[in-house]
């Protein structure tokens, strides 16, 4: 088995308060979930949860693998972790593919890249909705977390596999035919009857495997679209109530796919050393998983907790929701609309467009955000090595609110970014709380959808507020 190296977690920003949403269709319910912005989708999310990953990854060590798991991809018939993988810069000789369908894309993952021989990079992320009122879309939630599977020496191990054990069966709980958009569920009381035995033998198959017992477990997480299952499983597997870890359903939501990597990231965010974490994955049958967090732990977390990213900073509005979701269709800005990229410039131009990759003339050093063949500093010609801007954070110097300009979400605010070490971007500004002034504020990189016309999305790079990042060490 290999070892986790590195992980990382991204919940977005916006925060849609349930309430609102009884007030609207009915039903609703207590607290708030997590909804990606406009500009964002499971592709832009995982990027997030990634760059993560890999700040927090030893210098020395290079996924060989990207695995990129979701129900919600943005894209068919074609590969969506290769949008990933550009946005990340990382080498053509790392094999990226999509792994999607169902929830249990997500445990699968994780379960290919502990097993591999190669350092695996696994991103999984999830954009939960459903029709409006119902149960998925009010209690479901968007986020994405990223794990770096390697063997023992070629980075220090945060948190080993120990074994893991699955029981499959093909039973009818939740489907949905690819022409739709929300998924159809039977009675939930049909698969909580289901789900115990099968959660019962797996997690004796995993404990017994290990040489453990429900005695050993310092944390439980539980996860699956059966909130009634989850639950009772929960309670029946031995395990004492301190050991159960909160899923935080309450302000985030059910994050699908991710929601067992988003509960596995706050544990490693928080817990010490020699600790023996069981993941329990309720989905078409039952996934459990053993590992033991090592001393290196301490050292290497994520440098962005998901406790910190928990409360949010944007509150939205059902109908916005709803519009941004393709459930409200509203009046159009009257604005022409936005054409689409074309595939030979983008591909000419996609370690700019993709990864943000600028230049640094070799001749006189002089940094240049989006690089030409020509140094703007002495001139020279091809003298440009790359230099990576994604991770540079910068200040705002100017800003600019456009009420003119097409937006789905108006208005469009652009900004000036002089990033820290030289060079100067202009760009739109993202995730910005209502009242908050960017001039002199600082900001980072985050990768956005642009725009998306005739069925193509158009990716690049905006300005974010930027996150306090926390140190490796407590």
């Amino acid at each position: 088995m290999a070892g986790l190296i590195s992980y990382g977690a991204y919940i977005p920003a916006c925060r849609l308060n349930r309430t609102d949403v009884g007030a609207v269709v009915g039903g609703g319910g207590r607290g708030t979930r997590a909804v990606a912005n406009f500009d964002e989708d499971t592709t832009t999310m995982a990027v997030a949860a990634a760059s993560d990953a890999l700040r927090a990854m030893p210098a020395d060590v290079e996924p060989a693998r990207l695995l990129f798991a979701t129900t919600s991809p943005a894209y068919a018939d074609k590969a969506n972790a290769t949008a990933v993988h550009a946005a990340l810069s990382l080498p053509s000789s790392v094999l990226a593919f999509d792994l999607v369908g169902s929830v249990r894309t997500g445990i699968g993952a994780l379960e290919l890249a502990a097993t591999g021989g190669e350092p695996s990079l696994v991103v999984i992320a999830d954009q939960r909705g459903g029709l409006p009122g119902g149960s998925d879309e009010i209690d479901g939630g968007d986020a994405a977390v990223a794990f770096l599977f390697g063997e023992a020496g070629q980075g220090p191990v945060i948190a080993e596999l120990v074994t893991s054990a699955s029981v499959t069966e093909e039973f009818l709980e939740r489907w949905r035919l690819p022409q739709d958009h929300a998924a159809r569920v039977w009675e939930e009381r049909f698969a909580s009857e289901i789900y115990p035995a099968m959660a019962k033998e797996a997690l004796a198959k995993a404990l017994g495997a290990a040489g453990k017992s429900a005695d050993d477990i310092d944390h439980l997480i539980v996860s699956g679209m059966n909130a009634r299952a989850v639950k009772d499983i929960a309670k029946r597997s031995g395990v004492g109530p301190e050991a159960i870890v909160d899923a935080r359903e309450t302000v985030i939501g059910n994050a699908g796919a991710a929601q067992a990597g988003l509960m596995l990231a706050d544990v490693l965010d928080t817990t010490g050393s020699d600790k023996l974490i069981v993941i329990l994955v309720l989905s078409d049958g039952v996934t459990a998983s053993v590992l033991k967090t090592t001393d290196a732990l301490i050292q290497a977390r994520s440098p962005h907790p998901v406790a910190a990213q928990v409360p949010g900073s944007i509150a939205v509005q059902y109908a916005d929701f709803l519009g941004w979701r393709g459930r409200l269709e509203r009046e159009p800005q009257r604005r022409p609309k936005p054409v689409p990229p074309y595939a030979p410039p983008a591909y000419r131009r996609r370690r700019w467009k993709f990864g943000l990759v600028g230049g640094r003339c070799s001749h006189c050093g002089w940094r240049h955000v989006n690089a030409g063949r020509i140094c703007l500093s002495c001139r020279s010609v091809d003298t440009m090595m790359p230099e990576p801007m994604a991770q540079v954070p910068g200040t705002v110097a100017f800003a600019t609110v456009d009420r003119l300009a097409y937006s789905p979400q108006p208005p469009l605010t652009m900004v000036h970014v002089n990033f820290d070490g030289g060079g100067r971007l202009r760009c739109q500004l993202a995730d910005a709380p209502d009242g908050w002034d960017p001039v002199g504020q600082r900001v980072e990189m985050s990768f956005r959808r642009m725009t998306t016309a005739d069925g193509i999305h158009n990716y690049f790079w905006k300005a974010r507020p930027a996150r306090p990042v926390r140190d490796g060490g407590e």
